[in-house]
């Protein structure tokens, strides 16, 4: 039986059939990326408040009750992954749309399905969710710094103010208002809790509809640079392999416990590549290629997803992990 549970536990699958609807509408049918494109504003603003809905703003003060896992988290996706992220992106062409695209979607820890993939590990998805209000408002805060760090004073080029505030207020602040005054709504009424409970079946069909909007629509305009795209592929490789294992060590240093160390796991290596997509969407002429190269850092993900839903409970934080010396 269809169950929001079903949902998660096979949402990849779901993901994997839209992408392929959208490839071969993308390739078969170039014509219709016009329509495809028309639809990828209505359907993000709908993501993106389902999304936001899933975290919890009226629990925000309960994020810092747990300060040595809030900390934590916190070290690892505004300290430690910069700084994974500065080394791996030297490794990418010089074309500033790939670099600016993919310092967006890494710089930005996830706050949705994350929620989901730590428990499928068996990790603690409650200190996640706890989290999740605190890592969303960080890093809007601290993206726009990351990224005069990262390209100096080329930033003035890549960000134009205008059509950038637009994407920000109308695709991301406005759901965020909306998804913070349902909450509001439905610790008050009945109708507000039907309403919230209705809207927790969406975040798996929006995700999907949007894979499937933004890829055929973008694919006929960037199918000729397939090649350049692919550069990327080894760096989001080599973060979903690095991140994880820093983050392991991270969780011994400060002994958590093995529910933990897994939600560290996942709260460093997933990353918020559906929020940042307007952004991506948003910035001048000539950087074409980043919301390709957003869409594919989540195409990425999810495939790691896969392994790391087995490998992190199996071998890297297993129920019974070896202690380390001095421990």
């Amino acid at each position: 039986m269809l169950s929001q549970r079903w949902l998660q536990r096979n949402q990849i699958a779901v993901y994997a059939v839209s992408v392929a609807l959208a490839i071969g509408f993308g390739i078969g049918i170039p014509s219709a990326a016009p329509v495809f494109e028309r639809a990828i504003t209505p359907v993000l603003a709908v993501l993106l408040y389902v999304t936001f809905l899933e975290i919890p703003f009226v629990r925000f003060r309960q994020a810092f009750t747990d300060a040595r896992f809030m900390t934590a988290a916190l070290g690892m996706n505004f300290l430690l992954v910069p700084i994974v992220v500065f080394v791996l992106t030297r490794a990418l062409p010089a074309d500033p749309a790939i670099l600016v695209g993919a310092l967006l979607v890494l710089l930005t820890p996830c706050i949705d399905y994350v929620i989901a993939f730590t428990d499928l590990a068996g990790g603690d998805a409650e200190r996640v969710t706890a989290a999740t209000p605190v890592l969303l408002l960080v890093q809007f805060a601290l993206l726009p710094a990351y990224l005069w760090l990262f390209l100096g004073d080329r930033i003035g080029g890549v960000i134009s103010a205008g059509p950038f505030v637009e994407a920000f207020l109308f695709l991301i602040a406005v759901p965020l208002t909306l998804a913070w005054l349902t909450e509001e709504w439905a610790t008050r009424s009945d109708a507000g809790r039907r309403w919230e409970t209705a809207m927790g079946w969406l975040p798996v069909p929006m995700m999907a509809a949007t894979l499937l909007v933004v890829i055929a629509s973008q694919l006929p305009r960037v199918v000729e640079s397939i090649g350049q795209i692919a550069a990327v592929v080894p760096v989001y490789a080599a973060f979903l392999v690095v991140m994880p294992v820093i983050a392991r060590f991270a969780a011994r240093i400060v002994r958590m416990d093995v529910g933990e160390a897994r939600a560290l796991v996942f709260t460093s290596v997933t990353r918020n590549s559906l929020v940042v997509l307007p952004l991506a969407l948003a910035l001048p002429a000539g950087y074409e290629l980043a919301p390709a190269i957003v869409v594919t850092q989540t195409l990425v993900e999810l495939t790691g997803m896969v392994v790391l839903t087995r490998v992190v409970p199996a071998w890297l934080v297993p129920s019974a992990p070896t202690r380390a010396v001095g421990d």
